[in-house]
């Protein structure tokens, strides 16, 4: 049987991280005298009320938990952040129905930046900012899940970053939890001094703040709806392009790296791929698009560097409508949602280094052809690749695909054209936000679609961000055999 103590302690844990966190909006309408701080007491009260309760009941539980317990816990948790957080769009001015307040929701714990909000210039500051901070939050979220959690569940390969006997945290941090802290401090002085370079490059405090959150999240929720277009500066355009990168590399190489050791990134196989992979996107977009982008040289490269790194990143800023760009570009962009960053980034995607190991297990395939009973073992970041590993990121990808095209498949099924399901399926699956065409376009939003075509992103989007195999695996019926 299931121990439901440490399960209830959790939840607990969460809930009453929601109400503390619900005064983050409540202190920012109360400073822009706005009578929204109301909406919050009520759920601030609640939720420390009960997650008080749940903690203090089983504060003296043992958190050794099984493998089951474990699978359980991230998908609960993941899942109750959720309905907590989409709370405020209910009872706030922005007065969602309960779905598009899930969709916006979990469009922002999975750090997606898909919308159902317009005008956001008139909504109230605090809504603006909740959602903004749930963005930094799942950013940070999916950071700790992706070292710390699906290596120990071995999903999609990720076991690759904790192999036994080659343990990276003994290494170089003594404990897992000292690991933890210095993430979170490198986010926050990330996150701090982005706040400063958007401010002095002109951006108002608000706005610094909010698109500080979202950027180094990768998670694209702007105070605007023309996004980036509405500050017209190649100058904050740059500061997004070098944050949006840092968000995409692993968290881990850049707690390692040390005022000695500064280049020590770029010895990171994974980084340098996806450097590459961003660099070539960047001039095969140019080459195709500059003819149809105003300005200098300059401008023109600003803006499809910063166009590029959005999308590849999963952050999904736009600064120009790129679907103008040609079919070239647009077609680049869908496959640049499918990579994604690195392992251990905030970015969503299937990640670089799952392309790298897929390359690797099909030239092992193909020289085993030749030579049949040739041993020929892999390397990543010169550590051995197991054959689990391989057997892990192959079924991963499948999944990957299958439910892609499902996704896709229920969205036609509302009778949306061909290029928004493809596309909204990859944004969703992808964590990237905007899609492509007119209705879910860089132009566009959400809002329109039907609350069907609205379920069936939202788990799309939960599904790309725990990586499926997570949450698939709680429906087999073994799964809840003793």
């Amino acid at each position: 049987m299931f121990n439901l103590k440490p399960i209830a302690l959790v939840s607990g844990t969460v809930t009453c991280a929601v109400g503390f966190f619900l005064f983050i909006p409540l202190i920012t309408e109360v400073i822009y005298k706005s009578e929204s701080w109301q909406s919050y007491a009520v759920p601030i009260l609640l939720y420390l009320i009960v997650g008080g309760s749940l903690v203090i009941t089983n504060r003296n539980v043992d958190l050794n938990i099984s493998l089951k317990e474990a699978f359980i816990i991230t998908v609960l948790s993941w899942l109750l952040l959720t309905f907590l957080c989409a709370v405020p769009f209910l009872y706030t001015e922005v007065d969602l129905s309960i779905v598009d307040a899930l969709f916006e929701s979990m469009s922002g714990v999975t750090t997606t930046g898909a919308t159902t909000l317009s005008n956001l210039e008139s909504l109230p500051k605090g809504i603006l900012i909740w959602r903004s901070f749930l963005q930094w939050l799942g950013g940070i979220g999916i950071v700790v899940i992706a070292l710390f959690i699906l290596p120990f569940l071995r999903i999609g390969g990720m076991q690759l970053f904790h192999l036994e006997g080659d343990d990276p945290y003994d290494k170089s941090l003594p404990k897992i939890s000292s690991v933890i802290k210095k993430i979170f401090f490198i986010y926050g002085i990330l996150t701090i001094t982005l706040i400063f370079l958007y401010y002095i490059f002109g951006m108002a405090p608000f706005d610094a703040i909010a698109h500080s959150f979202t950027t180094i999240s990768t998670g694209g929720f702007s105070t605007y709806d023309s996004s980036f277009a509405f500050f017209s500066s190649d100058k904050i355009l740059l500061v997004a392009i070098i944050f949006m990168i840092l968000g995409s590399l692993p968290f881990l190489v850049l707690v390692q790296t040390t005022k000695k050791n500064l280049f020590a990134v770029f010895k990171d196989h994974q980084i340098r791929v996806f450097i590459l992979i961003l660099l070539i996107g960047i001039v095969l977009i140019y080459y195709f698009a500059n003819s149809f982008i105003d300005g200098t040289y300059l401008n023109k490269i600003i803006a499809v560097s910063f166009n590029t790194i959005s999308i590849i990143s999963g952050t999904g800023y736009v600064s120009e409508n790129f679907e103008d760009w040609g079919n070239y570009a647009s077609v680049l962009f869908l496959l640049l949602m499918f990579i994604g960053g690195c392992a251990g980034s905030t970015t969503g995607g299937l990640k670089v280094f799952r392309f790298q190991i897929l390359f690797k297990f099909i030239h092992i395939h193909l020289k085993k052809i030749l030579q049949p009973h040739a041993v020929i073992a892999g390397n990543f970041n010169n550590k051995k690749i197991p054959g689990s590993t391989y057997e892990s990121v192959v079924s991963f990808f499948f999944l990957y695909i299958i439910t892609f095209a499902s996704s896709a498949l229920l969205l036609s099924f509302s009778g949306l054209d061909f290029l928004t399901c493809i596309s909204g399926a990859a944004s969703a699956i992808s964590n990237v936000g905007p899609g492509l065409g007119s209705i879910i376009g860089p132009e566009g939003s959400y809002s329109s679609l039907s609350i069907y075509s609205k379920l069936v992103l939202t788990v799309t989007m939960f599904l790309g961000r725990l990586e499926m195999l997570t949450i698939m695996i709680l429906f087999l019926p073994s799964f809840w055999k003793n």
